[in-house]
């Protein structure tokens, strides 16, 4: 089975790819994808996820190359040169990084929002019993409230968050875990051309900061802000910000002034 997806916007227009993050699926965009209008936005949902949760086992290589036959396929009709952006979180983000890695000069900017690109070892060992243990909370209402909150998701997305985590199988979510916890910088990510946006939360774990620091170091294209008063999920809390910085960054290559900019020698 292919991956689900949706198009929106203006077909002729250039390109624009929305990836979300784990748990969730395209509908962490439904902020996002009025304000794009004047863009042909495609939304997919990673394998495992929403509408393509048939599409298993999950891994962020296999993602990345399906997404890099749709990019071309979706890219294909429009005029020479057209551009193509990427904008991905977390789970995304880290797909994103393996696209841009795989094909170098596939797109022409991207925006990279909270990417975990330091493996733990030993965290990983303890996904799949810890998973086993906690996996039929996921159909306890009450525990997926807990969990919705420390996604930043709305009460309004609630019951689609929930119904979703309840198809999620078991294996899926292992493998999303472990893919997640496992990634690194793939060495061809040295080699990616375009703008490069690298976002963090300031209150962000210290890894997820460390993260964003190392993509910058690895691309000299990447440039790297940490976004004040903010946790694991901007899209989603500030989406009015989120949208302002994100349509600066593509036409302009500037950013907000409230913006703290990564410096490799802090």
């Amino acid at each position: 089975m292919a991956l689900q997806y949706k198009e929106y916007g203006d077909q002729n227009a250039p390109l624009l790819l929305f990836l979300h993050g784990g748990g969730v699926s395209g509908w962490m965009w439904d902020n996002q994808i009025p304000y794009f209008s004047h863009y042909h936005s495609i939304v997919p949902d990673l394998p495992g996820h929403g509408g393509s949760d048939e599409v298993t086992p999950f891994s962020i290589q296999d993602s990345a190359q399906g997404l890099i036959e749709l990019i071309e396929d979706k890219a294909a009709g429009k005029p020479a040169g057209c551009k193509v952006i990427l904008n991905g979180f977390s789970l995304g983000a880290q797909v994103i990084i393996q696209i841009l890695s795989q094909r170098p000069n596939l797109v022409t900017a991207a925006i990279i929002n909270s990417a975990l690109v330091r493996p733990s070892e030993l965290m990983r060992k303890f996904i799949r019993p810890t998973v086993r243990l906690s996996y039929p909370l996921i159909r306890n209402r009450r525990f997926s409230k807990l969990q919705a909150k420390t996604l930043y998701i709305e009460e309004a997305n609630f019951q689609r968050y929930y119904e979703e985590s309840c198809q999620m199988k078991l294996d899926t979510l292992v493998r999303v875990l472990e893919e997640n916890m496992s990634f690194q910088i793939p060495a061809g990510f040295r080699e990616a051309r375009g703008k490069l946006l690298v976002t963090v939360g300031a209150k962000e774990k210290a890894m997820m900061k460390k993260s964003a620091k190392d993509l910058v170091k690895a691309n000299s294209n990447c440039t790297g802000v940490i976004i004040p008063e903010m946790g694991h999920g901007v899209p989603l809390v500030m989406p009015d910000f989120f949208n302002d910085l994100v349509e600066r960054w593509i036409q302009e290559g500037t950013l907000p002034k409230a913006c703290k900019v990564i410096r490799l020698n802090d």
